[in-house]
């Protein structure tokens, strides 16, 4: 009998011929190259993954070094303001309707706007209670016990972070007089 004749045979048994030995080196070669593209495939997702993690880090890290540097320009003019105000505040109230000054009250409004549009705000301070967070104590006086009762220099905000926190009097009850705090006790 023949290959040919004993696998038909077979077929007729209701037997299934037997693969040769090519088709199965050929399924285990099909298996083994579907394992190494499913490898692939998962090794290119993880590293597409990896991509847009690195650049999402790479552009908070491009808006952290942005905000640190709009923070450390506008700390470095919150003493400008500052010296305005008092200039302005020591002013004798008849020289507002002079040119000069009213120059000088222009260009002192428009540098609060500059911080306000760059998201600065002022600390809330007088009639407050004292919060470590945003005021900085300097002075006990005679007022309401641990609420702000004066204010010595402003603070400000940056969003939600205070880049330079209010330096306030705060009140230590009725019939004390003023006290500068020290850092001794």
């Amino acid at each position: 009998m023949t290959d040919e004749q004993d696998t038909l045979g077979q077929e007729a048994a209701g037997n299934e011929p037997e693969p040769n030995r090519g088709q199965t080196d050929l399924k285990a070669q099909f298996e083994d190259e579907k394992a190494k593209a499913e490898q692939y495939l998962e090794n290119w997702r993880r590293t597409a993954a990896d991509f847009q993690n690195f650049k999402r880090r790479i552009e908070q890290e491009r808006e952290d070094v942005g905000r640190l540097a709009n923070a450390s320009l506008i700390i470095n003019i919150l003493p400008i303001v500052d010296d305005l105000e008092r200039a302005l505040s020591s002013l004798d109230v008849s020289f507002s309707g002079l040119t000069w000054f009213d120059g000088i009250r222009l260009i002192h409004r428009k540098l609060q706007l500059v911080l306000e549009n760059a998201g600065v705000s002022q600390i809330q301070t007088e009639g407050q209670p004292f919060d470590p967070r945003y005021h900085e104590a300097v002075m006990h006086a005679e007022g309401e016990e641990g609420k702000v009762v004066g204010e010595v220099q402003k603070g400000y905000k940056l969003g939600e972070r205070v880049i330079r926190p209010a330096m306030v009097v705060v009140g230590q009850g009725r019939g004390s007089s003023e006290t500068p705090i020290t850092g001794e006790s």
